[in-house]
């Protein structure tokens, strides 16, 4: 009878998502032997959707795998590989990059040796983000040579209050177009829809913005409200796979639909409206400068992944998009956005050159905690 392997491994939360964290040495080198692995220790495929035997969580937040390493850039401290788990099916989607994942990346590396970090203060860990081939710094509160991980940040989303993580996504479209299609508008013939206004833009990750009216939404709805409904998921998926065509990620939107799950992202936006968020607290519209809602693995977030505010920020910094039609960025950059649990403020310092634009950085403020840490079972 075969053995189960014990894996060093540490589960943590960042930002509103949770992932198990692993060092690359740590696991198999062969790719396929790898992605085996941890399809097994996520518990996927499931067909029941409950990820019983697993660590996942059974939700696109809480099914994530994080691999780190030691970079060998100069500009760097650590190599960042992020995989998004598919809950029922037998497959990891290395895509993209998980925004609320990075912020863990900096306390996870310095907690494993990666890189050092002073005894008080605040430890700045460059990190190469390996999917998407973009810097990010992080700013790790540090006390008594250990990350400072309890504090009173309040993050929308999550239930307790943690010690703040700064985060600057740098250059997020350096060394690509931050309008694939060169343009801040784009028309999208959606099968089932009709014409649709879109902004394709890549920052963060590919996102694809659209008003929540044409999807026949008002922009306040709710988890319950939308992923229950078969029909607006089909028709949100059209949406998706016809704005990564146009991405030029893929060829077909069939193509999207069965081997891009994870990227791009579609996210809705509207006029600020006063609603409940689902903790059942009030946000005012007065209170913010636009709604928004994203869709993660084909149903609605639980509130905002990382990389869609990066996106927010960035669309909302730049004339002409459907963001900033309904929000431009006030003069310090910032934009504040409602979404199902709350509201989160991001910034973004942008410049525009011979009629270019480009987005320098994005600011946001997350928080991260190790849940666990020692090793995971996996059968042999």
């Amino acid at each position: 009878m075969k053995q189960q392997l014990r894996i060093p491994a540490v589960y943590m939360r960042g930002g509103t998502s949770k992932g198990v964290f692993f060092l690359r040495d740590d696991l198999p080198a062969d790719p396929t032997m790898r992605e085996k692995l941890l399809l097994r220790v996520i518990g996927s495929p499931d067909r029941y959707g409950k990820q019983t035997d697993g660590m996942g969580g059974a939700t696109s937040s809480t099914s994530k795998i994080v691999i780190l390493s030691k970079s060998t850039r100069p500009d760097c401290d650590v190599d960042y590989l992020f995989g998004q788990v598919a809950i029922d099916k037998p497959r990891i989607d290395w895509t993209g990059n998980c925004g609320n994942l990075s912020t863990a990346v900096g306390p996870f590396a310095i907690s494993t040796g990666l890189v050092s970090a002073p005894t008080d203060g605040t430890a700045v860990v460059r990190i190469w983000q390996a999917n998407i081939r973009k810097r990010i710094i992080g700013h790790v509160p540090m006390r008594a040579g250990e990350v400072q991980e309890l504090g009173g940040f309040e993050l929308d989303g999550v239930a307790f209050p943690a010690a703040e993580v700064k985060l600057e996504f740098l250059e997020p479209a350096e060394g690509g177009a931050l309008f694939p299609t060169g343009r801040p508008i784009d028309t999208l013939d959606v099968p089932g829809l009709g014409e649709i206004e879109a902004t394709l833009i890549d920052a963060g990750n590919p996102t694809i913005f659209v008003d929540a009216a044409r999807l026949g939404l008002k922009g306040t709805e709710l988890q319950p409200d939308i992923n229950g409904d078969k029909k607006l998921l089909a028709l949100a998926e059209a949406v998706r796979s016809e704005g990564a065509v146009a991405m030029g990620l893929t060829k077909t939107a069939a193509e999207a639909t069965a081997k891009r799950p994870g990227t791009p992202k579609l996210a809705f936006v509207a006029s600020p409206a006063a609603y409940a968020a689902s903790d059942g607290r009030k946000v005012e519209a007065a209170g913010i400068d636009l709604l928004a809602r994203i869709f993660s693995m084909g149903v609605l977030h639980h509130a905002m992944t990382g990389t869609g505010a990066v996106a927010i920020a960035a669309a909302a910094a730049i004339p002409g998009t459907l963001v900033h039609r309904l929000a431009p960025a006030g003069k310090d950059g910032r934009v504040r956005f409602g979404h199902p649990s709350g509201v989160l403020a991001v910034g973004a310092e942008a410049c525009e050159e011979a009629g270019v634009w480009a987005i320098k950085k994005v600011m946001m403020s997350r928080s991260a905690r190790r849940l666990m840490e020692g090793w995971v079972r996996v059968p042999g």
